[in-house]
């Protein structure tokens, strides 16, 4: 819905809001061309203009480099470049909208960043932070069969009695079947 036709009162509700501060979480991509030792300078470059954009830095991830799902293009230096890989961080702050559009915009001209995402976050997602480095670590996390309980197959001895009983081998589940398909 346009500006025009929007009822006033909404402009105004709108006009309100946008002097409040906002939880925002800034995610970003760091170009694995970056020297290893010189990523987290180029994080706590990204958290230092957050805050010189009048934003209050109130939680971080530290960058992690991670295989990408699929390449990246980005132009840089009059070609374009694919990477397969990318050092992946976020902040989460607190800012107003006018100050967020100002680092979104500081973002897309910042080249030692591969791609950012800046949302606006619920109240819950701002209360409960999601820890990206430990979900993917604990993703990583094998069961091996011996690890795990094993839960035998079940199979119904009867119709009538709707009884479940353990097969063995498979045997009295392919005797119903054999007598269902004669």
């Amino acid at each position: 819905m346009s500006e025009e036709i929007m009822p006033t009162i909404e402009v105004e509700d709108e006009a309100a809001d946008a002097k409040e501060r906002q939880s925002y979480e800034l995610a970003f991509h760091i170009l694995p061309t970056v020297v290893e030792e010189e990523v987290p300078a180029v994080f706590e470059a990204i958290k230092a203009m957050v805050v010189k954009k009048g934003g209050e830095v109130t939680n971080e991830e530290a960058p992690e480099r991670f295989d990408l799902a699929y390449e990246v293009e980005k132009h840089l230096e009059g070609k374009n470049r694919k990477f397969k890989t990318a050092y992946f961080a976020w902040v989460r702050l607190e800012a107003t909208p006018e100050n967020a559009v100002a680092i979104g915009k500081d973002m897309d001209w910042n080249t030692s960043v591969l791609r950012h995402l800046l949302l606006k976050l619920t109240r819950v997602e701002a209360e409960n932070p999601f820890r990206f480095h430990d979900a993917i670590r604990d993703q990583k996390t094998v069961t091996t069969i011996e690890d795990s309980e094993i839960i035998p197959d079940l199979a119904v001895v009867s119709e009538e009695e709707g009884a479940l009983a353990p097969v063995e081998g498979g045997e009295v589940l392919d005797k119903t079947l054999e007598e269902k398909e004669v």
